[in-house]
């Protein structure tokens, strides 16, 4: 069972290009050793070929001790708050769909989330067939939201672009809570306010959650700086961005039958 769990490892670390002069040393070693004993090659070729064994270990161990290195660096820099913005900020959230296939507390916070709610609907739609908890908020269109949002934006005097952006969006909320075997596991509310930041939050509440937090830009149609946390590295400001999310949502009314949502049981 060792040696198959040793030839696996190696298989592996073939594939991926990894250790790759770990191996050429240790397979060189063992036919200069196999030569040496049979006799076949000369001192000479034998002491050339060890030479060039050593010349190959050394490499490898000066490439180890660089990334060791580099890897104590990055450490140290951490834990002296010297991140590089360029490590901490990303443009937006590449495995986001991936996460969300397998969450069970998917809670959105946004203004329009047109592409948001585009990339995510189907995903949205499997999780809470199979149980998940959608909590959805996004700016009310029959609040003084949307002028807010086009007046931090690079169209200060255009809030219909902001109405017609939250049509669709709503259009997927509507569809999606009336889907069959949603039973009622998809929530949704509208802000009268244009929140300071988005939040995508994936099983919040467990050890494997993770936090997503857009930095709103304002005027700027260059995009918006994306840092992601997490419970364990993260403690105190993922617990934070969590109560804003709870506190948001409390801000915001239920959809009800006059957005198109089905009527919201009462109490």
């Amino acid at each position: 069972m060792t040696a198959m769990r040793f030839l696996r490892r190696v298989r592996e670390d073939l594939s991926a290009g990894e250790n790759l002069e770990l191996y050429v040393t240790a397979l060189l070693s063992l036919t200069l050793a196999v030569l040496g004993a049979l006799d076949v090659a000369d001192g000479e070729v034998l002491s050339a070929a060890i030479l060039a064994t050593l010349a190959l270990l050394a490499g490898s161990l000066l490439g180890s001790r660089r990334q060791v290195a580099d890897l104590a660096a990055q450490m140290r820099a951490r834990s002296q708050g010297e991140v590089s913005a360029q490590d901490f900020f990303s443009t937006d959230k590449p495995d986001v769909v991936q996460q969300v296939h397998g969450a069970r507390d998917i809670r959105i916070v946004g203004v329009t989330l047109a592409r948001t709610l585009r990339n995510l609907i189907d995903e949205l739609e499997h999780r809470a067939v199979a149980g998940a908890l959608v909590k959805v908020a996004l700016i009310d269109p029959d609040t003084t939201a949307p002028a807010e949002a086009a007046r931090r934006s690079t169209m200060p005097d255009r809030p219909e672009v902001y109405q017609n952006r939250l049509r669709p969006s709503i259009d997927l909320l509507r569809d999606l809570v009336e889907k069959p075997g949603v039973d009622g596991r998809v929530e949704v509310r509208f802000l009268p306010f244009v929140p300071a930041f988005g939040l995508v939050l994936l099983d919040p509440q467990r050890s494997h959650g993770i936090t997503y937090v857009d930095v709103y830009s304002h005027s700027s149609a260059s995009g918006d700086a994306v840092f992601t946390l997490r419970p364990g590295r993260d403690g105190h400001w993922y617990e934070h961005f969590h109560g804003e999310f709870e506190r948001v949502w409390a801000s915001g009314r239920p959809a009800d039958s006059s957005d198109g949502f089905p009527a919201v049981p009462s109490v």
